[in-house]
């Protein structure tokens, strides 16, 4: 079995179990942005704990899974993860915050076609400006460089307006500012 079986059978499994859900990260970053090899998923979910809880039951057989993780993750709002018995894929499951940004972006994601289905995606600019808040925090290049192969690829269709907006409540203006003298140059 491929990983990107084992990603799959995990997006059913959170449709069967009624979980909203959005794929971001490097996945997004691949649809929308220059693709790149990646050893985990990262999905944001919409969960109240009867669901998740019959989201567990229903991929136990497949994936390892920490119930006090989900708990966690749960009570906390942060990520918890599941690893593919079989192919050993990883997929972060994070818990959608409260925030404003987070409930915007989770309004804002679309359905794309992905593994021969429809899946929910965060949107471009939404995925750029996730990737811009990791890389700020973790001062990684590689996430920046993902934020740029998006807006490279995306050019004219992304809302700039609506980076920059919330460019300035996440405060990462430097950040958006570096990414946009990089697409000019």
């Amino acid at each position: 079995m491929k990983p990107e079986h084992a990603l799959k059978t995990a997006l059913e499994k959170l449709a069967e179990a009624g979980i909203d859900y959005m794929i971001t990260g490097s996945f997004a970053s691949n649809l929308y942005g220059i693709p790149r090899t990646t050893y985990d998923a990262d999905i944001v979910i919409e969960a109240k704990r009867p669901a998740l809880t019959r989201f567990i039951k229903l991929i136990e057989d497949e994936f390892y899974v920490s119930p006090e993780a989900v708990e966690e993750a749960l009570e906390h709002e942060r990520i918890f993860n599941i690893i593919h018995l079989t192919t050993g894929l990883k997929i972060d499951l994070i818990i959608r915050k409260n925030r404003e940004f987070s409930k915007e972006e989770f309004k804002r994601r679309r359905q794309e076609k992905f593994l021969g289905m429809d899946c929910w995606f965060a949107s471009p600019e939404d995925t750029i400006l996730s990737k811009l808040e990791w890389s700020k925090m973790g001062e990684s290049e590689r996430q920046f460089l993902d934020a740029l192969g998006i807006a490279r690829i995306q050019g004219e269709k992304l809302n700039k307006d609506y980076l920059k907006r919330w460019a300035g409540k996440l405060h990462l203006q430097q950040e958006m500012a570096r990414l946009f003298q990089e697409l000019e140059d």
